[in-house]
């Protein structure tokens, strides 16, 4: 489906579907590559993430073991669980393509790369979450991501009363 031809209501669905956004990585951190991973969640933990008693603000992946796991994100206990408390930040199994876990460890590998979270959401009923091979930014590089964002809030301004 072409950009042109899209259903508005198709993108507020979309927005819906959205559990968790890690606002701060795009700023924190230059996004290189981006992958969809599903996570290996118990089933009061899906309930969690349905009442959105989730952050990962603070999470972050690492491979072990040929594997990639995502660490510190946290799940809120679900109130009405019956059956044994998980560790709200235990590790968690992201579920990639062998090609991509072996893509992501060669470049995590390098100097100064690291896997970030960017979101957590619903796809087809299923809990998946953006990862992002990512390079951590140096302070001036920030003040250059703020004058460039601020130049275009100017621009879209001057746009504005244009019209």
């Amino acid at each position: 489906m072409s950009k042109a031809a899209r259903n508005p209501a198709d993108d507020a669905k979309e927005a819906g579907d959205i559990i968790a956004r890690n606002k701060k990585a795009r700023f924190e951190f230059e996004i290189l590559e981006t992958f969809e991973a599903g996570i290996a969640l118990s089933g009061s933990e899906v309930k969690s993430l349905r009442n959105r008693d989730v952050s990962i603000n603070e999470a972050f992946a690492r491979p072990r073991n040929g594997e990639i796991w995502l660490l510190g994100m946290n799940i809120k206990p679900y109130a009405q669980a019956t059956i044994g408390r998980l560790d709200p930040v235990r590790p968690r199994k992201l579920l990639l393509h062998r090609r991509e876990i072996a893509r992501i460890i060669g470049r995590v590998a390098e100097r100064g790369w690291t896997l970030v979270p960017l979101k957590l959401y619903w796809k087809r009923g299923f809990a998946k979450v953006q990862i992002a091979l990512a390079r951590g930014r140096r302070r001036y590089d920030k003040r250059q991501v703020i004058k460039r964002r601020e130049a275009e809030r100017e621009i879209r301004r001057a746009e504005g009363r244009g019209r």
